[in-house]
């Protein structure tokens, strides 16, 4: 098929520069960034390909209508919106942008541990109610603390990364053996299991992709195993943690606190979450919000598709 009858329905918002790289290859390229899943059903007959970021679902029941579909492109890195057992069997490609959104992820995770330690939320609210309350907010260095990283992809070792150059004691896991012998080159220490390294761990962060492998990794057992004062972050996927379990540890202050990005349904609709002002830090699914990592994976994935219907 010549590459000018090739369609390519955008239907998440797209950088105007992957827009012109997808028109400059030839292809006619459709712009739908309000489409329902119920008119996608029915649309997505119509295309070749089609470029998603993570509000659009790819169900079963929309795929088995994409007749045409060669390929599915996700600016982004988590792929738990589209049915990829489906999109197999119907032999379509899926190509995402995992190295898209490391530095920004990562940089996140930081100012959310740097949030925690040192009470920045709650303290810049009381300052903005006329309160001087500056006895409350009894922080602690992180230096020399110990830092369990669960996951050593990109983004965790650009978090490992920030945390060696703020003199912190790195562990990490991760089920890769290559990613092992990286980290323990980097002089890091690799824990043989997930409990191991919580036990160990001042500071847990999350990075890790969804699956049914590792959702409720932080479950209600292993929440027990974080000592009194540890915290845990999670910027990577809403399901890796039991959110009910999570709330009666913060609650009943078995653990230090909390920061999530992410979270089992989103937006959130969990409004238990919200009572534990004390020691949770909330932000909406900010993680890639940042003017570089957008264009950088827009970029990416025009230029991804545009290869592969090349061939």
């Amino acid at each position: 098929m010549c590459l000018e009858f090739m369609s390519i329905l955008i239907s998440d918002k797209l950088k105007e520069e992957a827009i012109e790289i997808l028109q400059n290859n030839g292809f006619n390229v459709v712009k739908k960034y309000s489409i329902t899943n119920d008119e996608l059903k029915h649309e997505i007959k119509k295309y070749e390909a089609i470029i998603i970021r993570s509000r659009t679902k790819l169900t079963a029941e929309i795929l088995e209508n994409a007749n045409n579909l060669k390929v599915i492109g996700r600016a982004g890195v988590g792929l738990d919106n589209i049915d990829l057992r489906k999109a197999e069997e119907l032999q379509i490609k899926v190509l995402n942008t995992p190295e898209a959104p490391s530095i920004s992820v990562a940089e996140l995770t930081i100012g959310l541990i740097l949030n925690l330690v040192r009470h920045i939320s709650k303290a810049d609210q009381t300052m903005h109610c006329g309160e001087w309350c500056k006895s409350d907010y009894m922080g602690y260095i992180l230096q020399g603390k110990k830092i369990g990283l669960i996951g050593f992809g990109n983004i965790g070792q650009a978090v490992a990364k920030v945390c060696n150059a703020l003199s912190m004691d790195i562990g990490i896991y991760d089920v890769d053996e290559i990613v092992k012998v990286k980290a323990k080159k980097l002089g890091y220490r690799v824990y043989p299991s997930v409990d191991d390294l919580i036990k160990n761990s001042q500071i847990i962060s999350l990075h890790i992709p969804s699956t049914v492998q590792t959702e409720n990794t932080m479950d209600e057992r292993r929440i027990g195993l974080m000592s009194e004062k540890a915290i845990l972050i999670n910027t990577a996927r809403g399901n890796l943690v039991d959110e009910v379990a999570l709330i009666k540890a913060l609650k009943n202050k078995k653990i230090g606190g909390a920061a999530l990005d992410v979270y089992r349904e989103e937006p959130l609709k969990d409004m238990d979450l919200c009572s534990c002002e004390e020691n949770l830090v909330l932000t909406p699914h900010i993680g890639s919000q940042t003017e570089e990592t957008q264009t950088q994976a827009s970029i990416m994935i025009a230029e991804k598709i545009s290869e592969y219907l090349k061939k």
